[in-house]
């Protein structure tokens, strides 16, 4: 998304030009007489100093009553500046002039592309289109290449199946109906035409509402946003249109990616569909309910803290979350500049591969995005890779869960991998969070500071509006420092991961989710078995630019 402002059109301009600009802050006085300053005047301004003794033990400081009037004045004056800088109307999709990169100093990656090599599947047999609903890529893909079924006709059935399913389970923002309907004739067209693009060529999908898509609404599962129109794609839809997938339908996410809930409820989980309170878990909650329930032939989430892994893991699909900087988030919504990664949610491993092959590299936009390049080798044999596990995390929990890991992992040893026990970093990586709790209360801010964010439905103390209020006084300096230990857990997963080319770990649970968040290592996880009727997920993690080796491991 990096230099979006100078290349967005006219449209694009009006629309940012429409939301309200910044206005003083809600959080600061605006007199120097306040319940804590009452009787004292402030010095050169409206900073008493009591009230900057109060904020000193906020930020853990013991200043000696001259230390405080001395600094007093150069208070005031930045609280000015803070001022200032509100006024300034800065577009949402304006990045950190700032770029977070998951590759150490002097780590080299492979740059040559190599055609994408895949295993050939021998097509189902069906009787009518709607026994395809739960196919994966790969069948639907020979199938269509084969010309015995037509993308027209798969999309027709997806549709259905999202109008008859869809509102169940409150998985569909917009049915892109009409977008749709003409991609699957242009693909029939060109697939008889002798033009065939490659494996997602005239494949339905759905897309998590945070992705622009120019002619119909980007939501982002937000009341304050419901109405959105952002005239332009995102270079995702840019990109699978040009690998010739159909869009079918913007799916549900949580608001403002959190959680499940959105503006018309919690999406459900297809296993568990009475089950209203945790739904489809994560905010790509209708990408992975969409996906487990057949309504797509496969669909894009984001994470940026678990959110692909836990609805894939909750809901009994696959999901990929790549390295981060490995799919360009131009027209994305931003919640975490450093954190924020794009990758499907599919009912198949290779299927996560075909999709991040379409996906990935640069485009001129999100400078973020590496050109290290992504090889996909289905045949490498397990007995030769190092695998490691975390073997207490599979000993936790009760016997159930504790029986269905160990079966996963013996079937795992029966395809000759080698399982070796490993141990994480002991950095304290969940302190780390406050990373992702200052970038997401900054791309929010404006609406935290009008008023806007008390229109979310989700009100309670772990909702964004909390958040958004309480990380307004996360220091500047904390967060830098935060920024600067995440770079020492980079370090120690970096010299972790020269041992292995993947480990293994359950999802959800898995100490390791936050860790690799924050030091940006990809990971699959795919479903293994599960435990009173709800499935349960086991994850394979790589090393920074591989996401093909725990895919690898993950097709067993």
């Amino acid at each position: 998304m990096k230099k979006r402002v100078r290349r967005v059109d006219d449209g694009r301009r009006r629309f940012m030009k429409s939301l309200p600009a910044a206005g003083a802050a809600v959080m600061l006085p605006e007199s120097g007489v306040t319940e804590a300053g009452a009787g004292q005047a402030p010095v050169n301004g409206r900073i008493s100093r009591e009230m900057l003794h109060e904020a000193a033990q906020l930020a853990g400081l013991s200043l000696t009553e001259g230390q405080e009037t001395q600094a007093l004045p150069g208070i005031n004056r930045n609280l000015t500046s803070y001022e200032t800088l509100r006024r300034i109307d800065v577009p949402l999709d304006t990045e950190l002039a700032t770029l977070f990169n998951p590759a150490l100093p002097g780590k080299r990656y492979q740059r040559t592309r190599t055609p994408l090599r895949r295993t050939r599947v021998a097509p189902p047999s069906f009787t009518k289109v709607e026994d395809l609903a739960f196919c994966t890529v790969t069948q639907l893909a020979e199938l269509v290449r084969t010309r015995r079924v037509t993308s027209v006709e798969l999309t027709q059935m997806y549709l259905d199946r999202l109008k008859k399913e869809g509102e169940k389970l409150l998985c569909v923002v917009t049915l892109t109906e009409e977008l749709a309907q003409q991609q699957a004739a242009a693909a029939d067209r060109e697939i008889a035409a002798g033009r065939y693009r490659g494996p997602l060529h005239g494949i339905p999908y759905g897309l998590k509402d945070l992705f622009a898509t120019k002619g119909y609404l980007t939501t982002w599962g937000a009341e304050p946003f419901r109405e959105q129109m952002i005239d332009l794609d995102a270079t995702v839809v840019e990109r699978l249109r040009e690998a010739g997938a159909v869009l079918v339908a913007k799916l549900s996410m949580g608001a403002l990616a959190q959680g499940a809930r959105w503006f018309k409820g919690v999406t459900r989980n297809p296993k568990q569909p009475e089950e209203a309170t945790i739904g489809s878990s994560g905010s790509s909650a209708g990408s992975a309910a969409a996906t487990a329930a057949g309504l797509v032939g496969f669909a894009i989430g984001t994470e940026t803290l678990g959110s692909i892994i836990s609805p894939s893991a909750r809901c009994g699909v696959t999901g990929l979350r790549p390295t981060y900087g490995r799919i360009s988030r131009y027209g994305a919504m931003a919640l975490s500049w450093t954190m924020d990664k794009i990758g499907p949610i599919c009912r198949g491993v290779e299927d996560c591969a075909l999709v991040l092959d379409a996906l990935y590299g640069p485009d001129g936009r999100d400078l973020s995005v590496s050109d290290a390049a992504f090889n996909w080798s289905p045949r490498r044999q397990l007995s030769k890779m190092r695998i490691g596990y975390l073997k207490n995390e599979f000993e936790q929990g009760d016997e159930a869960r504790r029986k269905v890991y160990a079966e996963a992992l013996d079937r795992l040893r029966a395809a000759g991998a080698n399982l070796q026990p490993i141990e994480l970093p002991k950095i304290e990586a969940g302190a780390l969070r406050i990373i992702l709790s200052a970038e997401a209360a900054t791309a929010f801010d404006d609406i935290t500071r009008d008023g806007r964010v008390n229109q979310l439905s989700g009100q309670g103390p772990n909702d964004w509006p909390n958040s958004f209020r309480t990380s307004r006084f996360i220091p500047a300096v904390e967060y830098l420092r935060a920024q600067r230990i995440r770079r020492l857990l980079m370090i120690e997963m970096d010299r972790l991961m020269s041992q292995w080319d993947v480990f293994v770990s359950p999802a959800p649970g898995s100490a390791s989710l936050t860790i690799t968040n924050l030091t940006g290592h990809p990971a699959v996880v795919t479903p293994c078995g599960a435990v009173n009727g709800l499935p349960l997920g086991i994850m394979f993690t790589g090393n920074v630019y591989d996401e093909g080796a725990p895919l690898r491991v993950a097709m067993g």
